[in-house]
């Protein structure tokens, strides 16, 4: 790693900065060919990190000023990567930022890859993995609970628990091969109830990791939400109110939503993934149908229904098709179009008497989005989607692998009470430690770390 690297850090487009970075051991002597500073006598050889310059960029080839710039300097080990580093500070705007870069790659700088500046920072042991992987989790968060769960494993919460269980895991291993390299002492029973003990006890707090992903999924992906209702029940208007905007095509007509709309949402800091379907309704029309069938097959895999029910016509053969798709699920009822005078009462008596959580609404005038936003947050509330101490597992490749080590962990509890050799529950309790070391990067292959960066964005 000891060539230089530079990137643009700032996203693409017009701004009122653009960040261009340079990390690795010629990574001064670069910038000192490109930089000019408006202090004749600063000397970049000795300008302490944590340390800012003004001054302007240069075309080598022209000696041309492209722009005046804010440097920024970070000098080994005190950098994001552990390397000398520092961070161009510009105009915004792609035009400059590019020939900023161009100007570090002419003069001895390699375009870096993307993720490498954070994969520097894990590779010079700066972070671990599961911190690394956070930072993309940061960037892509949606939510301000997505972003804090993110933001503590970026501090470490997940890092320091897998490591506390690795520490007594060690422990119970190294009893274990003491019973091993001894057998001539009768150690062997007590070492036996003491393992399955402080066995069942890791395996409590991997259960609780585990646990905590469902919380995490909700916070990464949102709740995955569904409108369901017959044709022109006011689905899409539904969506078009929560959006804000005529994200959706509403008509008159019925079957105008024929597949699924998918928008991601911010209730009262709660995620929502909301999808608008098609009519529930029987049809000849062939996509109709597979948008039909699609949205069945979506309810029943949502974390929330929302069921909207046009109030001013009679239950039919649909409705009560969709009212059975919302028994024993968890559901919010939208009698919609109660701001009309042609009310069916026999519809909204049956509806509100269901057990169910009904909202009166109407997507013309918004009664009862408030309502509705309301109830949403009552539902998934902060018991909801709890970030217990901080510690939360977001990630699927972090769940699969801790759900790796319980299931190890239980293998090593039973070889133990089936009285198999102990060696068997040594390998079973190393297997646990491997598991957990893929998640900080203890014992990880260079593909996964590859697989894991090559999703981070240029310049991070």
């Amino acid at each position: 790693m000891s060539n230089t690297i530079a990137a643009i850090a700032t996203a693409t487009g017009a701004g009122g900065i653009g960040i261009i970075r340079m990390s690795g051991d010629k990574c001064f002597e670069v910038l000192k060919k490109i930089f000019v500073p408006k202090n004749k006598n600063v000397d970049l050889d000795k300008v302490e990190g944590y340390t800012i310059k003004y001054g302007y960029i240069i075309d080598t080839s022209t000696k041309e000023k492209i722009d005046e710039v804010l440097v920024s300097f970070f000098r080994s080990p005190k950098s994001y990567t552990t390397e000398n580093m520092c961070e161009i500070n510009s105009h915004g705007g792609v035009i400059i930022e590019k020939k900023i870069l161009e100007q570090c790659l002419n003069n001895g700088a390699d375009l870096a890859e993307p993720g490498e500046f954070t994969k520097r920072a894990f590779l010079n042991g700066r972070i671990d993995l599961s911190q690394a992987e956070s930072v993309i989790d940061i960037i892509n968060a949606k939510t301000d609970r997505e972003a804090e769960a993110s933001f503590e494993q970026l501090q470490g919460s997940l890092s320091k628990e897998i490591e506390k269980i690795r520490a007594n895991l060690l422990e119970i291993i190294s009893d274990i091969e003491a019973s091993i390299d001894y057998p001539e002492y009768d150690i062997e029973e007590t070492t036996e109830e003491k393992t399955i003990k402080l066995l069942k006890k890791e395996k409590e707090k991997l259960e609780l990791l585990e646990k905590s992903f469902e919380s995490g999924r909700l916070l990464k992906e949102g709740i995955k939400t569904i409108i369901i209702g017959k044709p022109n029940a006011g689905k899409s208007s539904l969506l078009n109110v929560i959006l804000r905007e005529e994200r959706a095509i509403v008509s008159d007509y019925a079957g105008t939503t024929r597949d699924t709309i998918e928008e991601f949402i911010n209730i009262n800091g709660i995620p929502l993934k909301v999808v608008d379907t098609a009519g529930i309704r029987d049809t000849e029309d062939f996509v109709e149908k597979i948008g039909v069938q699609k949205a069945i097959k979506l309810a029943q895999d949502a974390d929330l229904i929302i069921a909207i029910f046009d109030s001013t016509k009679k239950l039919e053969e649909e409705d009560f098709k969709v009212l059975k798709l919302i028994e024993n699920r968890k559901s919010i009822i939208l009698l919609n179009k109660c701001d009309l005078s042609q009310k069916n009462m026999e519809t909204i008596n049956y509806i509100s008497n269901l057990n169910k959580t009904v909202i009166k609404a109407s997507m013309r005038t918004e009664d009862g989005i408030k309502e509705l936003y309301e109830e949403i947050s009552n539902l998934f509330n902060k018991k909801e989607i709890e970030v217990n101490d901080g510690i939360i597992i977001t990630n699927i490749r972090h769940k699969n692998l801790i759900c790796k080590a319980k299931n190890n962990t239980i293998k090593a509890i039973e070889s133990i009470q089936d009285k198999m050799p102990i060696d068997i529950t040594a390998v079973c309790i190393k297997e646990i430690l491997e598991d957990l070391g893929e998640i900080t990067g203890n014992n990880v292959s260079e593909d996964i770390i590859n697989k894991i960066f090559s999703k981070f964005c240029l310049g991070k």
